[in-house]
């Protein structure tokens, strides 16, 4: 169960989704996007939910692994399918990255019940 954080209003809270494998969408787009909103202060908080194909992106491109993780040193959040990874069987792999490998499904839909901004790429 994931902790909730009584400071930041879900208002200020966004979620993106990832779910595409082009590396032009993660690079200029994904990876850009939510490290400026984090760095540029135009998200209190956000989370990058990895689901689909860019799982199997991550496993094959190391430039976006690395964009990745600099993402997640800046303080976003990242979590990406169990369902997806154990079928790219990047499970292993995505957790030693420090992302969180989980269903998603039902976590996505308590985001959006929320009133979480939900953005998809």
């Amino acid at each position: 169960m994931e902790k909730q954080d009584p400071i930041t209003p879900d208002s200020e809270k966004l979620v993106v989704i990832w779910s595409s494998g082009e590396r032009e969408v993660a690079l200029r787009t994904v990876l850009l996007y939510t490290y400026k909103s984090i760095t540029q202060g135009w998200w209190q908080d956000v989370t990058l939910i990895v689901w689909g194909p860019s799982a199997k992106l991550l496993l094959e491109d190391s430039l976006v692994r690395n964009f990745l993780q600099k993402n997640i040193d800046s303080g976003i959040k990242v979590v990406a399918c169990k369902s997806c990874s154990d079928d790219y069987e990047a499970t292993e792999e995505l957790t030693g990255m420090g992302i969180e490998v989980r269903y998603v499904g039902e976590l996505t839909t308590k985001y959006i019940k929320s009133g979480r901004h939900v953005i998809t790429f």
